[in-house]
């Protein structure tokens, strides 16, 4: 799996999201990492950007 990145629309105000792509995508909280993450099928974070960017 890739490294954990800031997701693109995080705007920068201190509520941001870390992604981990890869076969399997991670989502997480960067201000609560302890807390956890989501894991996704790299499908299912495609077609769930798709729907975010109205595709």
């Amino acid at each position: 799996m890739n490294e954990w990145h800031k997701s693109s629309y995080s705007a920068g105000g201190g509520n941001c999201v870390e992604v981990r792509e890869g076969l399997v995508t991670g989502i997480r909280d960067t201000q609560n990492r302890a807390q956890g993450q989501i894991d996704l099928p790299s499908a299912e974070w495609i077609a769930l950007m798709g729907a975010v960017r109205g595709q």
